[in-house]
Order: C-alpha cells, then sequence, then structure tokens
C-alpha cells in the first residue's frame, strides 16, 4: 500500500505540471491573439481619422522658403501647406492690412514670417478671433493666442 500512495504521489505533479502547462500555453495563445486584434483595430482606425494638418504659411519676399522646405522634406505627408506670399514694397505703417491678408483663414495653424509688424499684428488678431493658433517668430507681438518663439 505504501508503494502504491507513493507511485500516486509522484504521478500527480506530473498531472499538474502538464495540466498547467496547457492553460497557461492557451492563455498566451489567446493573448497574442487579443493584442493581434486590438494592433489590426488600432492602426485601421489610425488609417482613418488620421488626415494632414492644415498650415497656412504667410511670409513677405521668401522669408519662410526654408521653414517651408523643411515641412515638405521632413514632414512625410502629415501637413498640407498652403503658402501666402507677400511680395511688394510696404510703406512704413499700414492702418488697414486687410488688403494684404485673405478674407478667411480656415487652418489647424498659421505660421507668420512676415516682416512687417502691422500685417503680423493683424494677422494675429485675425487669427485670434478665429480660434486658430499661431505662430509668430522672432516678434514680440502681445496678442492673446499668439506663439512668439525666439528666433
Amino acid at each position: 500500500m505504501l508503494c502504491l500512495k507513493k507511485s500516486l504521489r509522484s504521478s500527480i505533479p506530473n498531472f499538474y505540471s502538464y495540466y498547467s502547462y496547457d492553460v497557461h500555453r492557451k492563455a498566451a495563445e489567446d493573448a497574442k491573439k487579443s493584442i493581434t486584434k486590438t494592433l489590426e483595430l488600432t492602426s485601421m482606425k489610425k488609417e482613418q481619422t488620421t488626415k494632414p494638418q492644415e498650415i497656412i504659411v504667410f511670409q513677405q519676399n521668401g522669408s519662410g522658403e526654408s521653414k517651408i522646405q523643411g515641412i515638405l522634406k521632413y514632414g512625410e505627408n502629415l501637413f498640407r501647406l498652403n503658402k501666402i506670399s507677400i511680395d511688394e514694397n510696404l510703406p512704413p505703417v499700414i492702418d488697414n492690412a486687410n488688403k494684404y491678408l485673405p478674407d478667411d483663414i480656415k487652418a489647424d495653424v498659421v505660421l507668420d514670417y512676415l516682416k512687417h509688424p502691422d500685417i503680423s499684428y493683424d494677422l494675429a488678431v485675425m487669427c485670434r478671433d478665429r480660434k486658430i493658433p499661431v505662430v509668430i517668430s522672432g516678434k514680440k507681438v502681445r496678442i492673446k493666442g499668439a506663439i512668439t518663439p525666439p528666433t
């Protein structure tokens, strides 16, 4: 009888180890399938919802060309650019910049590389009113919503 009990005891761990291995293998396979399905759904959602960001670049006499080329080169189709150039001689003071700016702006962000401070100011006000962030590089414009990084 002792011999039989001893053999039963030695066979029980083997049964449990095989059962445990089988359960863990199945759980691992199920987890792998679930993760793969989640990744596929996530990538499908990204493909469906990712659209290029609309950027309008205002420049004067080619002042933003190097930045535009950098966005086009490194942006990998993540951005759709619209360039508005003012290439004429401007008076030192402009009371109403509306004749140099479009009537309506529809963009996700506006980049301002204009040299004339009056046009930059009116552009910043126009963007603020439409809740469009505007980056005005190298100027000290004090308009709420205008981002003014140093150059």
